[in-house]
């Protein structure tokens, strides 16, 4: 979910009732159904204080909060903002997002997002995935680089987000973090849900979503280490959390990391450098890759010198 201010809404079922993304989008008039699925799978609605699914048939005596963004656009226009197209065909598009780009608009981000930005390129997907979606697969945080995946069209988007879901989809990312990392590779295991105290932030805690990442050390320096990245679910801040938690958060994440940081200002070096997916039309097997941005690399030729 976006880093945005949010109302809470909460309500409990005197009746069965239908899904639970049509019962959201039924008590919340702002909220599209469209928009209910998406909060639902970024954990900002529970039920009976627990994560659940769209799909979930509510029952009488639910409980059901809801944190809806504050101001959600009622109509997302086309800007020509230009975009670094890695990959283009009848059906698909990937992207190099830069950070500093939110993916979708909400509170506070109602125009200059990658949403803005494909409608202006591409008008058509303004039909694929809801509104609000313009035919994007997946996301990225705002000061995360790196590949985005879009469809074009309704099927391609139903085919890619199946991949997604059923974990077919190989995401590398590349993150500096703070210390040396002791265990050369690793696998982290933890629930993610959302912070009771502090709504904007995830945190491991036993009652989140499944979540679990790889990660392997490709360079070492004086006081930092480079991480070869792989989340294998697709949790909020997923990557973010699961290494802050480890006890090596991302240089420059001033959220789960030091708030001082000297080494890198205005985003974290976290950067999502290889995307590997089957084609939903041809079947085969396809890779992408976005180079490490220059403001990373920077980064990394001042600590070799060092």
């Amino acid at each position: 979910m976006p880093e945005q201010e949010t109302s809470t809404l909460s309500f409990t079922l005197e009746s069965d009732g239908e899904r639970l993304d049509k019962v959201i989008a039924s008590h919340a008039p702002a909220v599209s159904r469209a928009s209910a699925q998406r909060l639902i799978k970024e954990g900002a609605a529970t039920v009976n204080g627990r994560p659940s699914k769209p799909s979930y048939q509510t029952q009488a005596g639910d409980e059901i909060v809801v944190h809806v963004p504050i101001e959600l656009p009622d109509q997302i226009l086309p800007e020509d903002i230009p975009l670094d197209i890695v990959y283009e065909d009848d059906v698909l598009l990937v992207i190099d997002k830069p950070a500093g780009m939110v993916v979708h608009p909400g509170a506070g981000h109602t125009s200059g997002t990658l949403v803005n930005a494909l409608l202006a390129h591409w008008p058509q997907l303004a039909d694929v995935g809801g509104a609000d979606r313009a035919g994007i697969v997946h996301r990225l945080d705002k000061d995360t680089s790196g590949l985005i995946l879009v469809a074009k069209d309704e099927a391609t988007h139903t085919a890619l987000q199946r991949q997604f879901k059923r974990r077919q989809v190989s995401k590398t990312y590349l993150a500096l973090v703070e210390d040396r990392v002791q265990h050369s590779e690793g696998v982290i295991e933890a629930s993610v849900g959302r912070d009771k105290r502090q709504r904007k932030k995830m945190a491991v805690m036993r009652s989140g979503r499944e979540a679990q990442t790889t990660y392997r050390a490709i360079e070492y320096f004086a006081g930092h280490t480079l991480l070869e990245v792989h989340p294998h679910t697709g949790r909020t801040h997923q990557v973010r959390v699961h290494l802050a938690w480890l006890g090596y958060p991302i240089v420059g994440d001033t959220v789960y990391g030091h708030r001082r940081q000297p080494l890198l200002k205005s985003r974290h070096f976290l950067h999502a450098a290889r995307l590997r997916f089957t084609h939903p039309v041809t079947g085969e097997e396809v890779e992408f890759e976005a180079p490490l941005p220059e403001k990373l690399a920077d980064v990394l030729d001042r600590l070799r010198r060092q």
